[in-house]
């Protein structure tokens, strides 16, 4: 069994380093999440404002944003893929 300190925290050095570890994890993971989104965004106004040639010249960087973003398992692969053929979809359309 772990040991733990009078505050109930475990004082393993694996474990403090593990949290350590985590804290920054997490912090990478949110801004890459923040990335992924505000890409969507921006080609949704994009689409919004019916501007079909930027929307073309950006849907590259947009796909690949959501590829790294599955790579690293922040979203599911066919999640990315969901959603780059529906932006397609509605670019198209335009």
């Amino acid at each position: 069994m772990p040991k733990r300190n009078k505050s109930n925290k475990l004082t393993n050095k694996n474990t403090i380093k593990r949290i350590r570890r985590i804290a920054t994890q997490t912090m990478v993971n949110k801004a890459r999440r923040s990335k992924y989104k505000n890409a969507i965004k921006k080609m949704n106004l994009l689409i919004l404002d019916k501007k079909k040639a930027e929307a073309l010249k950006f849907l590259p960087k947009l796909n690949s944003e959501l590829m790294k973003v599955a790579k690293t398992g922040i979203i599911k692969k066919a999640n990315a893929s969901r959603n780059v053929s529906r932006i397609t979809k509605k670019i198209s359309a335009l």
